[in-house]
């Protein structure tokens, strides 16, 4: 049985281009010949001093591209980009900008189950579709239980402070690796892909990435 290429993939839940990459990878990995692949999300915050409640995100737009003219002019670009992909974003439902760290802390728990592919794309889908504000305790709650995880176990970490301490410390190892952007995926713990790349170039990663784990040249995992 072949063993499974690891890919870890550094990304923020309200990052378009993560949304984006994550399309395009799954594309590479369906290539005939790709590899079977163990994926592992890793937090990045792209707002790391945003408030725990969020912002308003007329507010936001203006501080980050200078209004919404700006901000139109950019996601407009995401939106071309993202259209070869049959992606599609609703950034005008958006009202608030979330502070994103318990979404993270959601994605880890999914994680401890199986599930962080799930929670995941629920998130992706409940923010770029339906402009919820996944700060929220509500939408967690709601994504949490789409994805397949129980709710009394995801409101108690919710309410505590559970996988903090584990978001926090991937979070430093992205510093340690230099890490500025996302997405950032690793894969097999040592060759670094930067951005959403097109699907044929992450597929000649992963083609790499297994040829050279047969000759044994695999090593630690960076992110630890």
């Amino acid at each position: 049985m072949q063993q499974p290429i690891a890919i870890d993939i550094f990304s923020d839940v309200i990052c378009p281009w993560c949304r984006i990459g994550w399309e395009r990878l799954k594309v590479a990995l369906s290539a005939p010949g790709a590899p079977v692949a163990a994926i592992r999300w890793l937090p990045f915050e792209l707002n790391p001093d945003m408030p725990r409640e969020g912002m308003d995100r007329s507010a936001y737009l203006s501080a980050k591209f200078g209004g919404p003219q700006g901000a139109a002019r950019v996601y407009e670009r995401v939106r071309e980009a993202a259209r070869g992909d049959g992606v599609e974003f609703a950034f005008e439902r958006i009202e608030r900008t979330p502070s994103t760290f318990d979404a993270h802390r959601l994605v880890w728990l999914g994680q401890c189950h199986g599930l962080g592919i799930q929670v995941k794309e629920a998130l992706f889908d409940r923010y770029f579709s339906r402009g919820d504000d996944i700060g929220e305790r509500a939408v967690l709650l709601d994504v949490a239980v789409v994805a397949g995880l129980d709710r009394a176990e995801s409101e108690a970490m919710l309410d505590g402070t559970r996988g903090a301490e584990e978001v926090r410390g991937f979070e430093q190892a992205a510093q340690r690796l230099g890490i500025t952007g996302v997405p950032f995926f690793v894969v097999d713990r040592r060759l670094g892909v930067s951005g959403a790349q097109p699907p044929e170039v992450l597929a000649e990663v992963l083609v790499r990435a297994r040829s050279e784990a047969v000759g044994g040249t695999g090593q630690g995992d960076p992110a630890s």
